[in-house]
């Protein structure tokens, strides 16, 4: 599997001592709509565009948008881009998206959108959350395969560390930083378990006599996830330089090492 590390220019050389293949976190679609770049080296080559959009009217002309896109990708020698759109789906979005994938896939260079693009942007691969609090990632992955098809899956590989109050109708906790989780792991020195069906460890607490449960992922749970999607035949993943930092020597392990 292709594992891209999603990195700001400031953190770039950082990143490339571990891996070759860095997703820019420098590009945004403006307030005017038109293509902006935030601190790039003029240096830069090879990798993929992270493309980011500032609000729900931005993209005025998605032509003109996707001829600048493209033009960026062939001056910087990227294999491709991910539109990390967060606002609502909207029709400038999709006829962009949609545009912009055809054009890739002619020139062999992959677009990889969110989730509620997958079935909007044929062309494009579908970028699928591994940080789950319940089910089973198996087969959240087999039914995505089913809905989108297995080879225009990718990874989104979001590091996950999160407190749920027990019990939790609602299915949704707490997101934990870094720091907080270190601090609850060496403040109740709880025992860690792992979970095969959603590929995470697990602790539980009680605090003021109310319980809590705690998924996160670490450097094995990661890799497990990964194996996972090998074994579908998803063939591309993509981690977020700031949420794995720390683990980046034991997830690239020959690339730090020289190999």
């Amino acid at each position: 599997m292709q594992i891209y590390l999603a990195v700001t220019p400031d953190r770039l050389r950082q990143a490339l001592s571990y891996t070759d293949r860095p997703a820019h976190v420098a590009y945004r679609v403006g307030e005017d709509g038109r293509l902006t770049r935030h601190s790039l080296l003029a240096a830069t080559r090879g990798g993929l565009m992270v493309l980011g959009d500032e609000g729900e009217h931005a993209l005025r002309d998605p032509v003109q948008l996707c001829r600048e896109v493209w033009r960026e990708c062939g001056n910087r020698g990227y294999t491709g881009v991910i539109a990390d759109f967060e606002g609502p789906v909207s029709d400038a979005r999709t006829a962009f998206l949609c545009r912009l994938g055809e054009v890739l896939a002619r020139n062999r260079r992959q677009l990889l959108v969110p989730e509620p693009y997958g079935r909007l942007a044929p062309t494009a691969r579908v970028l699928i959350s591994t940080a789950l609090s319940g089910g089973t990632l198996r087969q959240r992955l087999e039914e995505a395969a089913a809905v989108y098809g297995g080879d225009r899956l990718a990874l989104d590989l979001q590091r996950l560390r999160m407190d749920f109050p027990l019990p939790c109708p609602s299915g949704e906790g707490r997101p934990l930083t870094g720091p907080e989780l270190e601090g609850l792991l060496e403040k109740r020195e709880p025992s860690l378990f792992y979970s095969g069906d959603l590929c995470a460890k697990y602790f539980t607490y009680t605090e003021n006599g109310a319980g809590h449960f705690v998924l996160f992922d670490d450097a094995g749970t990661l890799s497990r996830k990964i194996r996972a999607g090998q074994e579908l035949g998803i063939p591309f993943g993509l981690l977020q330089f700031p949420e794995v930092e720390d683990l980046l020597p034991q997830l690239f392990p020959r690339k730090r090492d020289g190999g």
